[in-house]
């Protein structure tokens, strides 16, 4: 096969990248490993940035998403029994909605089925060749046999532990990282949300987070020790505790039923540099990770996305490589900035094993500065909603 673009990942970033190249007449290949049902039945954040939403709009898929979505004015923020809300309309002028990531990757999906575009489930053994010359390929096995495919660049859009950013030597790579000592425990229930918009929880218990999916599925979260196992906890359990880490106004309206999904997220910031490396491009989870906190994973990748897609399209329209020559500088300059306010958010709400007594007083007085100081609410406004491109 030879197409000009081998996308190597299926989820929302590389299928958007794909999504966005194709109406600009650029031909690409998407490879993923697992099939589709698999990759749509991921659980994964909902808030989108107006960056986002703009570029599912772009992309001509956001018709769905523009009658299913909530918009979301704001977020609350609560720190034992005080409750807060920061409105983004207020302060900026903007807002997010929320509209699951697998919306968004089946919207993605069906868009690209409509057009034709050529994507490979179920690939193994992929392997990035030559893309330190002008000539590269990715080889792999699908469907009992060897395949290879020639191409003008590839976007390594696979995630963590995906091939792409290995492909990249240790020589070239630099890799920073922070791993926080917890995790989150999620649940998933078919139960009304606790409230219109998220809170965010500061508690001496630990952090708690009240979401939704829609008017009947709600996602809430509590901060746990990594040595915790999602077995040893009990839906009763984990309703109890988060009754205990939200206010008591919140905690009264809370309606709880059974789980239909469970599990434990670690949390982790990580970089690694460069995002290019000859013609292959890392997006998203490939190149850097962020904890929860803010809602920042998914929105990360897009801002990638569009740098790349710019500068593609400026190569093959416009003959001019300055927009590819300069992403790992752009993307990384936003990736950065997004890390910074994930582990800021990410360190004003959780309880640490090794805090002080001072480190507590300085944590609560710093989350009452957000509480009463506009100055600060706009910084965490104009962050939340998404910094420009």
């Amino acid at each position: 096969m030879r197409t000009q673009v081998v996308i190597v990942g299926g989820g929302p970033s590389g299928l958007l990248l794909g999504q966005l190249l194709h109406l600009k007449g650029i031909d690409t290949v998407v490879l993923e490993r697992k099939t589709r049902d698999y990759v749509l039945r991921r659980i994964r954040a909902g808030i989108l940035e107006t960056g986002l939403v703009n570029m599912m709009r772009e992309a001509g898929v956001a018709d769905r998403m523009e009658k299913e979505c909530f918009v979301h004015h704001g977020t609350c923020i609560s720190y034992e029994n005080e409750l807060f809300d920061v409105n983004f309309k207020k302060l900026i002028g903007q807002n997010v909605i929320v509209y699951g990531q697998t919306e968004v990757t089946h919207d993605l999906y069906d868009a690209r089925e409509a057009a034709n575009g050529k994507t490979i489930f179920e690939v193994e053994g992929v392997e990035i060749r030559d893309v330190d010359s002008d000539a590269p390929y990715v080889t792999f096995r699908a469907d009992g046999q060897d395949q290879r495919i020639d191409c003008d660049f590839v976007a390594g859009c696979d995630g963590f532990h995906g091939v792409s950013r290995q492909t990249i030597p240790e020589t070239v790579r630099k890799e920073y990282e922070k791993v926080f000592p917890f995790g989150w425990l999620g649940i998933l229930s078919e139960t009304p949300p606790v409230h219109d918009e998220l809170i965010y929880a500061n508690s001496s218990r630990g952090f708690a987070l009240c979401s939704m999916r829609n008017d009947h599925l709600s996602r809430y979260y509590v901060q746990c020790a990594l040595t915790d196992k999602v077995e040893e906890w009990s839906d009763e359990a984990f309703w109890d505790e988060l009754k205990r880490r939200i206010p008591d106004s919140v905690a009264d309206k809370l309606v709880t039923g059974p789980s239909i999904e469970k599990s434990i997220a670690p949390l982790r910031s990580f970089v690694s540099e460069p995002m290019r490396w000859g013609r292959l491009f890392l997006c998203g989870d490939a190149a850097h990770i962020v904890p929860p906190t803010g809602a920042k994973g998914l929105n990360t990748a897009a801002s990638d996305v569009h740098y790349l897609n710019e500068g593609l399209v400026r190569y093959y329209l416009d003959k001019d490589s300055e927009g590819i020559d300069s992403y790992s500088e752009k993307a990384l300059a936003r990736v950065w900035k997004a890390e910074r306010f994930s582990w800021a958010t990410t360190n004003l709400l959780h309880r640490f094993p090794d805090q002080s007594e001072f480190d507590l007083k300085m944590q609560r007085a710093e989350i009452q500065s957000l509480h009463y100081h506009e100055t600060a609410q706009k910084w965490f406004a104009q962050n939340y909603v998404g910094l420009p491109y």
